[in-house]
């Protein structure tokens, strides 16, 4: 996507090197589409091995799940909110390489203690996320979580080394490391798989050589993710140089946009701890009526499939405007960061609106296909999910934008007033969802997700607008309108052809399913995306003719 015209202009003062927001875009969208495609392929394999019913698979997922968690619950927005802006500002200080080595320096030292830390009370955190009646299933959890845990350190340390890259206006490298994690990952279940272990086997058949080789190449992949950045960083000239010390270095702003970033963080993890003891209970109630039931390991695959289209199109672009947004703040010049904020609001939608409509309308086609080595009882507990998730990408767009306009301001603050909107609503439904048959309980909790977020990105339209004076949000809703009538259209229109014509379609399993479904998939998506973007910019749309501007330069040239 090209940069559009009316977009603040950049600061020519920065050190970094620049790029327009569509190029920086381009290459972690590149970045990303590589890491998630990869990625999908891994949690194929990965309920292939595992399953997505039952308590092994709930348990591995627990376990897995925990590292990332922690390191979110520890540092992960913290680091996020506070890097990018305080680099940026540390080339205005005479001192700048020394605080920035500063910051670095405490927090890994803190990272360090914390991953060790979390690492040896396993056996008291697992239970916390996972409930189950089964004591064998716990058991493997703790197990897996002890090799899974000290990732906690390395997603820390590739957070903090891709956010000295992004705010040297280097973004390649951050946003390609997921891509090799998934790459070692991926290695790691082949060679599961080559050694001949059973699937979806029960928590009693857990050898200690399964238990090393799925966990440890899981540990491993995100090691990689984070040891490999040191190479961009040596090219770019970034030395590090352990600093220790916090006092008369002007870390207190830090420590006060921390404070308010960690308990964003804790409010959402606490949200995450009811929704983890939710799906897990669901899980459990069904093994024990013998009924199969979608719980935890159907629901962070069908959040793999939704996050497909947010990293790839939200994260890229707002990621490109972040380091603009940061220097637009710092000047407070306030029509420079709406002016980034509507390009973060317009751009996505593109892409977004299509391709949201028709995920959520063809889910079990989509499920069935890329999770093709599982059984179509399996697919369904993933689409059943899928269909109440895939609603809350939008909105999820638009609080990750607003959230970046307030931590450019240093005002983590407002984005933990908005967290707490969120978790309560989300946790509230998650309640609800308990009260229900376990049959449904996923999709409920799912759906109820999506509606919170819908309720905070208005929360955080209402604060921008008080803080900036009007948004121009009618005009973003009538693009967004004029996208996602023809979108809608297309995709009932193409669901009743693939029903049609192709009956059978999604029941296929092995790789003649995966084939099957990529083609008649990807043929959809191009029919999705020609006739909503011929519509839409039939009414005005200009954010088409930017997506496509790339592409149309090529042909001219060629």
């Amino acid at each position: 996507m090209s940069e559009p015209e009316s977009s603040p202009p950049a600061d020519d003062g920065a050190d970094a090197p620049r790029q327009s927001v569509g190029r920086a875009g381009a290459v972690m969208a590149a970045g990303t589409f590589v890491s998630r495609i990869v990625g999908l392929v891994r949690t194929a394999m990965l309920t292939g091995v595992i399953g997505t019913t039952g308590y092994a698979a709930d348990g591995f997922t627990a376990a897995n799940t925990l590292p990332n968690s922690f390191y979110i619950l520890i540092a992960g927005g913290a680091l996020n909110a506070i890097l990018v802006p305080q680099i940026v500002r540390a080339k205005m200080r005479p001192d700048g390489d020394e605080f920035v080595n500063r910051i670095i320096t405490l927090a890994l030292a803190a990272l360090f203690g914390a991953t060790v830390l979390a690492t040896l009370l396993a056996p008291v955190i697992v239970p916390l996320y996972y409930r189950t009646s089964s004591e064998e299933a716990l058991g493997l959890a703790v197990v897996f979580a002890y090799i899974c845990l000290p990732q906690v350190f390395f997603y820390g340390l590739y957070t903090i080394l891709g956010q000295v890259l992004n705010a040297n206006g280097r973004f390649a490298g951050y946003m390609w490391a997921p891509a090799l994690a998934n790459v070692v990952a991926v290695a790691g279940l082949v060679a599961f798989l080559q050694m001949g272990f059973p699937r979806n086997a029960a928590p009693g058949d857990w050898t200690p050589a399964m238990i090393a080789v799925l966990g440890g190449s899981a540990t491993v992949s995100i090691v990689a993710q984070a040891v490999c950045l040191v190479i961009p960083l040596r090219r770019m000239g970034f030395r590090y140089r352990p600093v220790w010390g916090v006092r008369g270095v002007g870390l207190g702003e830090v420590s006060n946009v921390a404070k308010w970033t960690f308990g964003s963080i804790v409010v959402s993890q606490l949200g995450f701890l009811v929704t983890s003891n939710v799906l897990t209970r669901a899980t459990s109630l069904g093994e024990q009526a013998g009924n199969p039931t979608a719980g935890l390991a159907a629901f962070s695959p069908a959040l793999l499939l939704v996050m497909l289209p947010h990293g790839l199109v939200t994260v890229s672009l707002v990621t490109a405007l972040y380091t603009r947004l940061s220097e637009a703040a710092s000047r407070d010049d306030h029509e420079a960061v709406m002016g980034y904020h509507s390009q973060g609001l317009r751009l996505p939608s593109v892409v977004l609106v299509p391709g949201v409509v028709l995920i959520g309308v063809l889910a079990p086609q989509v499920a069935a296909t890329f999770f093709f080595t599982n059984s179509l009882e399996q697919t369904r507990a993933i689409a059943l999910v899928l269909q109440g998730l895939v609603w809350m990408v939008l909105p999820m767009a638009w609080t990750y934008l607003n959230d970046r306009v307030f931590y450019a301001h240093q005002m983590t603050w407002m984005s933990f007033r908005i967290q707490c909107v969120t978790t309560g609503l989300s946790s509230l439904g998650a309640l609800v969802a308990s009260r229900l048959d376990p049959s449904v309980t996923a999709f409920a909790l799912s759906l109820g997700q999506s509606c919170a977020v819908v309720v905070s990105a208005a929360v955080g339209f209402w604060v921008l607008r008080r803080m900036h004076g009007r948004l121009g949000l009618r005009s973003v809703a009538a693009t967004y309108l004029k996208l996602l009538v023809p979108a809608v259209v297309t995709a009932l229109a193409l669901a009743w052809a693939i029903g049609t014509l192709l009956p059978s379609f999604g029941q296929l399993r092995g790789v003649g399913g995966l084939l099957t479904g990529g083609l008649v998939l990807g043929v959809a998506a191009v029919v999705q995306l020609a006739v909503t973007w011929g519509v839409a910019r039939a009414l005005g749309v200009r954010e088409v003719g930017e997506a496509l501007a790339p592409l149309t330069r090529r042909l001219r040239r060629s």
